[in-house]
């Protein structure tokens, strides 16, 4: 493996950075849009009346931020060339991800809802993978935004042990027929479809038996309940109710009792670019860190001269430097593998990079003092944020067994079908 980044991922990196300079700052700056990112982010994004969904204006902007990104070929680079991609690889996503994380909060890539100037499309993946020719149809709709897919897998009392699912899919003649309960079921606030899991065959506990459904959300009997307030608002993780829904044979995604394969497909694309966001989101927590503590002056002198302030830093230089090199031999390894082939080293990555960053996060939470834990700096958004992904798409406990299964001996083929998703991203 050869450690230096591609050539061609370094200009891209110039490139990136030009564009934002040029096209997305300015609009960043435009009509106070800077209240998205500043000390009022939280009370600007968030309809508070409304079920503390997003607002439709922070929406609009995110939409500009793509529409400009698409044009400048930038949006759908991790793409096939088929669907107006460059053919990006796992390793140069990953790159990329860090680079626009260590920048900071901004429109340029913005973490609560992972929406970036390069996108990450594993829905739009899924589909042009595993979809029918007709359902391969959808892409364009779904890049664009005007198909916008859900993910519904966990369930009111089934999170990671998702193979115990309890929703149900049931032939009716042409039709199936859902009967069940979603909870985090991500994006239903502006969804037109969701994917639903359902156990079609089979007894709990097995990973055969389980369908991806694509549903309408104008389906009657679908039903949104409420949203779910988090730590990290404004929230778009519905509680779903599905009583009686109605679908055809072509809703189906990905093959009947194969839903959890799609489920996997899914993780695996996030997992490992959650996990170089949050090394990159380390990175920028140290280096203002630093910054901070070569400007500051404490009992006449420096904060940086004292090491209770330098060791901690020094330690999470060390550990972000580790992690990084974990993040791109993993994603250099999906590359060149079938992602299930990696899935322990995969969860290895996530799980340690989401824990490197909650644990940055505080660190300069701590190093900045009083400051630190304003609003006004953006630790404590960046801790919130990277905190989920600790319990979302595979907890990391649930990831650690997957790395002990392989550890231990246990079957592939076997800890294939066992290993599950967990969850949307609440």
């Amino acid at each position: 493996m050869d450690f230096e980044i591609p050539a061609d991922i370094q200009q891209l990196l110039h490139d990136l950075d030009h564009f934002i300079e040029e096209e997305i700052e300015p609009l960043q700056q435009e009509n106070d849009n800077v209240r998205f990112f500043d000390h009022r982010r939280e009370w600007a994004r968030t309809d508070f009346e409304n079920g503390g969904v997003p607002r439709k204006e922070w929406y609009e902007l995110l939409g500009e931020m793509r529409r400009r990104a698409d044009g400048a070929g930038f949006l759908r680079w991790g793409l096939p060339a088929h669907l107006g991609g460059s053919e990006g690889t796992n390793l140069g996503m990953a790159i990329i991800r860090e680079h626009l994380a260590a920048k900071g909060l901004g429109l340029h890539n913005d973490l609560q809802n992972e929406s970036s100037i390069v996108g990450n499309f594993p829905t739009v993946l899924m589909v042009d993978a595993a979809g029918t020719e007709e359902q391969r149809g959808w892409c364009e709709k779904m890049m664009t935004g005007e198909m916008r897919l859900a993910f519904g897998l966990t369930e009111p009392d089934h999170g990671s042990d998702a193979t115990w699912l309890e929703t149900t899919a049931v032939r009716d003649g042409d039709e199936w027929v859902i009967n069940g309960a979603k909870r985090f079921n991500t994006g239903l606030d502006v969804a037109t479809h969701d994917m639903v899991f359902a156990r079609t065959s089979g007894e709990p506990g097995e990973a055969t038996g389980i369908t991806c459904f694509v549903v309408p959300t104008d389906t009657p009997g679908f039903k949104v309940e409420f949203m779910w307030w988090t730590f990290n608002m404004p929230s778009e993780h519905a509680e779903l109710s599905l009583d009686g829904v109605r679908v055809p044979d072509s809703s189906i995604l990905g093959g009947l009792d194969r839903g959890l394969e799609m489920a996997n497909m899914f993780v695996h694309e996030n997992r490992i670019r959650q996990a170089a966001s949050g090394v990159g989101a380390a990175q920028f927590c140290v280096n203002e860190s630093v910054a901070y503590a070569k400007q500051r002056v404490v009992f006449g002198r420096p904060l940086w001269r004292n090491q209770a302030i330098q060791f901690p830093l020094a330690e999470m230089q060390t550990r972000i430097e580790m992690v990084r090199n974990l993040v791109h031999k993993v994603a250099w390894a999906l590359d060149r593998n079938h992602h299930m082939q990696v899935s322990d080293k995969v969860s290895m990555a996530n799980y340690q990079a989401n824990r490197l960053v909650c644990e940055a996060a505080d660190l300069a939470i701590q190093v900045h003092g009083g400051i630190g834990y304003t609003r006004h700096k953006p630790f404590e958004h960046i801790y919130r944020h990277h905190r989920r992904y600790r319990i979302t798409e595979g907890s990391e406990e649930i990831q650690i067994r997957r790395v002990a299964q392989r550890l231990f001996g246990v079957d592939v083929k076997r800890a294939a079908q066992e290993a599950t998703a967990g969850r949307g991203r609440p």
